[in-house]
């Protein structure tokens, strides 16, 4: 049974989950940059510029910006859709892979202790 958290609680949560993450030897994503490596790595593929732009009701160039840094640091990468060359497929890393699963350890850890 998952654990019932006040919002202040669920706030205390998500800051130090954060400040851990920034303290970490590792990427400092934005919260634009992080929802779209949730929905990658969480939502069933095929991801694209324009869908994740949809999904997030933001433009594609935003998306693009993200996607740009995330793929310099390895942590998804970009491929033209061969079915549709005007298409951008959006794939995931190991790396990327890594990361998020560090970043699950530091909120299972900073959960256990509330």
């Amino acid at each position: 049974m998952a654990a019932e958290y006040s919002m202040n609680q669920a706030l205390q949560l998500w800051r130090t989950t954060l400040v851990d993450s920034v303290r970490a030897d590792g990427p400092d994503l934005s919260a634009r940059q992080m929802a779209i490596l949730l929905i990658v790595y969480g939502e069933a593929p095929p991801h694209t510029v324009r869908g994740l732009a949809a999904f997030l009701n933001i433009s594609k160039p935003a998306v693009t910006r993200a996607l740009d840094t995330m793929g310099r640091l390895d942590l998804v990468r970009r491929k033209r859709d061969e079915m549709d060359r005007r298409s951008v497929l959006v794939q995931r890393t190991v790396k990327g892979s890594v990361f998020l699963s560090e970043f699950a350890d530091l909120i299972r850890a900073r959960a256990a202790r509330l």
